[in-house]
């Protein structure tokens, strides 16, 4: 029979609320207190954004199947996402302090970066993933424009230290690519991926 929801593995607030949009119904499954989640998004010497993106993604799917197992849950279909910046070929995470961030701020002032964001289905002990790489152009930003961001304290945990659906849409020139996935979790790809056996269909 068909699942009649799927467990999310994120505690992104986004990310509900663009399932929730997408008419997915979903259960939380989120790690436990002695699982280090942070260090599934360490970066490696060398790593490229788009095997980055995918090998954290697929990190998460790994452990969210092993926690659903060791939790003994309903079966269901797991959901795990993870979206980055880059300029060229650097990273820029989730800044470690309100420094790091209006330092990513003024890299990113003036130019265009991508975001990249990967998702994946886990089904029993098949995963499959899908990749969403979006461009976007900011105006200038001027150092006082920037520190008053910062002080917002929106740029916490968030990769590239902005968010699009908050205040920073005004820095925003252009966008090519996919808005939800920007916010983190591309719905068009998303999507795609639930409509395999057993999955909960998006309702449209």
């Amino acid at each position: 029979m068909p699942s009649e929801f799927i467990y999310l593995a994120s505690t992104s607030p986004r990310r509900q609320e663009l399932l929730t949009q997408a008419g997915v119904r979903f259960e939380l499954l989120l790690p436990d207190d002695d699982e280090d989640s942070e260090a599934l998004e360490a970066m490696r010497s060398g790593e490229s954004p788009t095997r980055y993106v995918a090998r954290v993604t697929l990190a998460k799917a790994a452990a969210a199947r092993a926690r659903l197992q060791r939790r003994a849950l309903p079966p269901a279909p797991i959901l795990t996402a993870d979206t980055t910046v880059a300029v060229g070929g650097r990273i820029l995470g989730k800044p470690v302090d309100d420094d790091d961030a209006r330092a990513m701020l003024a890299t990113l002032s003036g130019r265009t970066h991508r975001v990249l964001t990967a998702v994946a289905v886990v089904r029993g002990p098949r995963t499959e993933h899908r990749i969403q790489v979006s461009r976007v152009s900011f105006a200038r930003i001027g150092a006082v424009e920037i520190a008053r961001y910062v002080a917002t304290g929106e740029p916490r945990g968030k990769a590239g230290a902005y968010a699009i659906q908050g205040m920073a849409a005004c820095f925003v020139r252009r966008i090519e690519g996919s808005h939800s996935g920007i916010m983190g979790l591309p719905l068009y790809e998303t999507a795609r991926l639930l409509r395999g056996d057993g999955t909960p269909r998006p309702t449209t």
